[in-house]
């Protein structure tokens, strides 16, 4: 007994020897960056993508082992003979005008396509099975699409992968505007990635601040692609991608200013430790086309160049695995900022908190002659407290008037201004040019009708609960106070004792 323990060792390293070097090379890969793009209106657009690839044909093979590849999906992909998934959840609407066209746009709401295999027999069956597991495993309200809100599109959505055919009875189409994306759907988003929110990009994720934005947008794409160039072999792609809009005016007190920290309330630390690539691009085409002046904290070590939507941009490149990106203290917080204010300067804004500070806009503009200038702002009807509304509600609410003030070109030059000896009305305001004179113009103040509440409700209400609680209150306080007592039964009257004294006569039981 004393030999066959150390025989039994040495088998055990040998085999263990012999696994190792026949160790294969992973399958599948990971790679994440996220895109920085000042947009023309002010705001800042960021948008992430995690890209994991697996070379591996799911259909055929009995895939058993997931690493990288999230098991919930592949046996989606598996189990109803997908060709192509692509699903978004969207908060608020990509404003093409203002902000340029974007990377990838989705409706509002929640929106699923799919493409099936052609070994599909019920394809509406298989598609109905579908959107309700999906709605469990991103905690959506997709069970509710059916037959009412779903088509079959013959000329848009062509698959975005490979395709060997297009026959459009594959495809379906689905979309719930109504869906509100909230936290619920953000957190098994999360969990769908490598690293989860724990390491890489995937740290700047914070849903209260990712939902206080002008413009939200995740999704999930699904797709075949060539793992090689001959395209002799496929290989799956699972592409999540997050967008967002911030809106600077209020995140950075009216300046166009920003970094990490100040939109995500974070900074990166370190890469995911699974991922091959992980990169951050900020655009920078549109500062050097205006030859604005900025500086970009801390500098890029390379820069990227190509043709995006048509349009040629540069981008700085920080690359989260080169370890002189990330100083020593393990924080990487890029920057923006102005280092002195561009001639002509921006409007100033500054936003309004509620119930503390109202709305400020001043714009310095130089109008031409026999012109018209036009200001509109947008904004949301809201309702207020109950108590915050005045005694005329249904009258509306006033806001203040605009104030313009200007330097109107004088038709004849004046001459300097004696303080003393001059008529007060004409010392009013200070001339320094006697080419034009100032004046101040107000406004009519606006009237705005606001949602109002029915007043008459909680009067109703009031009485209401006041008449029950005075029904209840009497009855239980006259049976709490009122004193009971027994009365024994009286023996019966004069009457009684005749008809008995009858009654015995005639040999009949009394009363």
């Amino acid at each position: 007994m004393a030999v066959s323990v150390p025989l039994a060792v040495l088998v055990l390293l040998s085999l263990g020897r012999v696994g190792w070097s026949h160790a294969e090379p992973p399958r599948d890969s990971f790679r994440e960056e996220l895109v920085i793009t000042p947009l023309p209106s002010g705001d800042v657009a960021a948008t992430f993508q995690f890209r994991t690839r697996w070379d591996s044909e799911l259909q055929r093979e009995g895939v058993s082992h997931y690493r990288l590849f999230p098991k919930a999906l592949g046996q989606l992909i598996s189990k109803y003979s997908l060709r192509e998934l692509h699903l978004s959840f969207t908060q608020g609407f990509w404003r093409t005008r203002y902000w340029g066209p974007p990377f990838l746009q989705a409706p509002s709401g929640a929106e699923l396509w799919v493409w099936f295999q052609d070994t599909v027999t019920d394809v509406d069956k298989s598609w109905k099975e579908l959107s309700n597991v999906l709605s469990g495993i991103f905690c959506a309200s997709l069970n509710f699409i059916d037959s009412t809100n779903t088509v079959t599109p013959t000329a848009s959505f062509k698959p975005l992968g490979l395709a060997n055919d297009t026959d459009h009875y594959f495809l379906r189409y689905a979309v719930l505007p109504r869906e509100v994306v909230c936290t619920e759907n953000l957190t098994p988003w999360k969990k769908l990635l490598p690293c989860s929110s724990k390491a890489g990009l995937s740290v700047l994720l914070k849903a209260d601040r990712l939902f206080h934005t002008s413009y939200h947008s995740q999704a999930v794409h699904i797709r075949p692609i060539c793992r090689n160039a001959l395209c002799t072999s496929i290989s799956w792609e699972l592409r999540q991608t997050l967008s967002v809009v911030f809106d600077t005016f209020i995140t950075g007190q009216g300046k166009k200013d920003w970094s990490l920290f100040r939109m995500f309330s974070r900074t990166l630390t370190e890469p995911c430790p699974l991922a091959s690539e992980s990169q951050v691009y900020v655009d920078i085409t549109s500062y050097s086309q205006d030859k604005e002046t900025l500086e970009v904290n801390p500098p890029p070590t390379t820069t990227y160049q190509d043709v995006i939507l048509g349009t040629r941009k540069t981008y700085a490149v920080y690359d989260l695995l080169d370890t002189a990106t990330i100083n020593n203290s393990r924080n990487l917080n890029l920057q923006l900022k102005w280092k002195r204010p561009p001639e002509n300067g921006y409007i100033h804004y500054q936003p309004a908190q509620d119930r503390q500070q109202p709305h400020l806009l001043e714009m310095l503009i130089q109008l031409p002659a026999n012109s018209v200038t036009k200001v509109s702002i947008q904004f949301e009807r809201a309702l207020l407290k109950w108590t915050e509304y005045t005694p005329d509600p249904n009258h509306g609410f006033y806001v203040s008037p605009s104030v313009l003030s200007a330097l109107v070109p004088s038709l004849v030059a004046a001459k300097p201004v004696d303080w003393e000896g001059s008529p007060l009305f004409n010392t009013l305001f200070p001339v320094s040019d006697g080419s034009s004179y100032f004046v101040r113009l107000y406004t009519e103040p606006l009237l705005v009708n606001l949602p109002t509440p029915d007043f008459s409700m909680p009067y109703n209400v009031i009485c209401l609960t006041c008449t029950v609680v005075a029904v209840c209150y009497g009855s239980f306080y006259n049976l709490l106070t009122r004193t009971f007592h027994i009365e024994e039964p009286s023996t019966g009257g004069l009457a009684k004792r005749l008809a008995n004294l009858i009654r015995r006569a005639r040999g009949v039981p009394p009363l």
